[in-house]
């Protein structure tokens, strides 16, 4: 099955084309940032790779010493699990340029370890600390029952955004005792509360969760759903609006083919005709053949 780049996704992208650099290497580079509803949208470029991007945002709030006033130069840091970023640099017009240092804080590897986690490499500790996870992080979702053990998991979790709040959520909604491999697919896949109880409503209750993912990752929305049953298919399973949504068949080329004469197509009937490439103008071009 295949979906749409979403935005955990792209993030996946632009973080691992992070350089590698030697384990006590300093890390430096650019930074340009925007302030957009209280959070400071920021994009580092690391001085060894003036093509690279990495890009990351968090609440102002999260910052020390930081004024997004015109004309600022205040250096100001965010300080995370894994380390420091030290900033400088001036604001104007709610834009910000400047050069940053990360600085890595040594006792959070031993505190990884404590928790079972192997020793992140220097790379590593600098995308957790872009990610802004760590042994918190860890002994928050062990609380829920959810154990991360490499660090790679503890890089899906930042990544993906894989919280207490959400694993609960999930149990809630009738999805308890998920692996982390399982969150990690929902996150991608926009898994959302809202659209289990939209689809619970419409009668699809209970799914099994490779069907929910499946909805999920082909637009079988509830939307969808109410549009397909507006047109008379009042009746149709997880898998048939799937198949549908996979083939597309849209409620304008329900429309279409019953204009051009298949009133009586049944839902499987314009799935089968979107496969052989049947639409209204080779219809026409039939007709026209037989006269």
């Amino acid at each position: 099955m295949t979906s749409r780049l979403s935005p955990w996704l792209t993030l996946v992208l632009m973080l691992f084309t992070l350089p590698v650099l030697a384990a006590d290497a300093q890390r430096t580079g650019t930074w340009g940032a925007s302030v957009k509803e209280q959070q400071l949208h920021l994009s580092l470029q690391p001085k060894d790779r003036p093509d690279s991007h990495h890009g990351f945002s968090a609440p102002l709030a999260d910052f020390q010493g930081l004024s997004t006033a015109d004309g600022s130069s205040a250096p100001f840091k965010l300080v995370r699990e894994a380390g420091t970023f030290d900033f400088e640099g001036r604001f104007t017009d709610g834009q910000g340029v400047g050069t940053w240092r990360f600085t890595s804080d040594a006792s959070f590897t031993k505190k990884l370890g404590e928790l079972g986690i192997p020793k992140p490499d220097a790379e590593q500790q600098f995308l957790l600390a872009i990610l802004n996870v760590g042994p918190k992080r860890v002994q928050a979702l062990a609380a829920v029952g959810q154990k991360v053990t490499t660090v790679d998991e503890l890089v899906q979790v930042g990544i993906f955004n894989v919280t207490p709040e959400y694993v609960r959520t999930m149990a809630a909604e009738g999805y308890p005792k998920l692996t982390l491999e399982q969150l990690v697919s929902c996150r991608i896949h926009n898994v959302t509360p809202e659209r289990i109880q939209g689809l619970a409503a419409l009668g699809f209750k209970g799914l099994p969760l490779d069907s929910l993912l499946s909805m999920s990752i082909h637009g079988v929305t509830p939307d969808f759903i109410r549009e397909m049953r507006g047109l008379g298919f009042k009746d149709l399973s997880a898998e048939e609006l799937v198949s549908m949504r996979i083939h597309g068949v849209t409620a304008a080329f329900v429309k279409e083919m019953r204009d051009a004469g298949y009133e009586n197509a049944t839902a499987q009937d314009f799935v089968s005709m979107r496969i052989h490439g049947i639409d209204s103008i080779f219809v026409r071009s039939l007709s026209k053949k037989r006269k």
